[in-house]
């Protein structure tokens, strides 16, 4: 059996008319990490190292929703959130609220390898990275134009759509915003290294005008991320259905207890999730790659080590 990877940069309603040029920078995006990840591979990098470098380049790019893309609360601020797990040992570390860490998905790993918990959040989170050593900075440093836009036009949107008899019942839930930007989603990383050794890793801001405080699917163990023995697996979409779907853990559990392959336990997860809500890219311990989406597309790239590669947004639809 070969390394296998894969990787997204988020699952939503990304409309096949998203212009040219913001469609290619994340094509180029995806393109880079995946290049990124098959050299690592190459030289023999565990799957814990490679997805974490995967998902760190990833969220410091600014046109996805993780690190220096993060999209922004009702309030303007960011709260990022990241899990990193080790499909071996089961072994994870999950981060959220986070306003000045660079790079989440390192501190996620620390919390892993540095504590004797699995999640740390908001005040506790940040000390621990002060404690820790790693880079941060003003947290104005992730409040970019394009995510002030994005603000403002979800926060016109739900003020357009707002029942104002029942106003609680349409807080922050609308993010849509024009072609496609409010779909710049989650980005994460999943492998399985030579040595079978299988590892996920999963970052994000959030929904544009999220409430303050809210935690989605990401850092949540088995539901945006999780990793054993049969596979590793990182989810994208709308969090509150994916946590309600324990969409992670399912396809490990459907491929346990059913025997089935990864791609009929990934296809059945997916398919059973309401329409339009959720995407995932998963690898398992026997070299096999799949990445299914009901929603209208996602961002996605894998490589196997025998040389197939695939680049895509739709369905049926490679990148050239």
């Amino acid at each position: 059996m070969g390394w296998v990877v894969a990787l997204h940069g988020g699952a939503g309603d990304i409309p096949r008319t998203l212009p040219q040029d913001r469609r290619e920078i994340r094509e180029t995006a995806l393109r880079h990490c995946l290049e990124i990840a098959v050299s690592a591979l190459k030289e023999h990098k565990s799957a814990l190292d490679v997805v974490e470098l995967v998902v760190r380049e990833l969220e410091n790019h600014p046109y996805f929703n993780a690190g220096r893309g993060s999209v922004l609360t009702s309030s303007g601020t960011v709260e990022m959130e990241a899990c990193i797990m080790d499909g071996n040992t089961k072994k994870c570390g999950a981060v959220s609220g986070l306003k000045t860490v660079v790079n989440a998905i390192s501190l996620a790993r620390l919390v892993m390898e540095k504590t004797p918990h699995i999640y740390l959040a908001f005040d506790g989170a940040e000390e621990f990275a002060r404690e820790q050593g790693v880079e941060t900075v003003d947290p104005s440093h992730f409040i970019t134009p394009e995510n002030i836009e994005r603000l403002q036009q979800a926060k016109e949107a739900n003020r357009v759509q707002i029942n104002y008899t029942q106003p609680m019942l349409n807080v922050s839930n609308n993010s849509d915003v024009p072609d496609g930007d409010s779909q710049l989603g989650t980005v994460g990383c999943v492998a399985v290294d030579s040595s079978g050794n299988l590892a996920a890793a999963t970052s994000t801001g959030g929904f544009v005008n999220k409430m303050v405080g809210r935690i989605g699917d990401t850092p949540v163990v088995g539901a945006g991320n999780y990793a054993n023995s049969f596979c590793a697996v990182s989810a994208t979409g709308k969090g509150e259905d994916i946590i309600r779907a324990t969409i992670g853990r399912d396809v490990a559990a459907v491929m346990e207890y059913k025997g089935v392959s990864l791609k009929e336990a990934a296809d059945y997860v997916i398919e059973s999730a309401p329409k339009g809500t959720a995407g995932l890219v998963a690898v398992s311990a026997k070299g096999e790659v799949t990445m299914p989406f009901n929603t209208t597309g996602m961002f996605r790239a894998c490589a196997t080590e025998d040389g197939y590669t695939e680049i895509g947004i739709w369905e049926h639809e490679q990148c050239d």
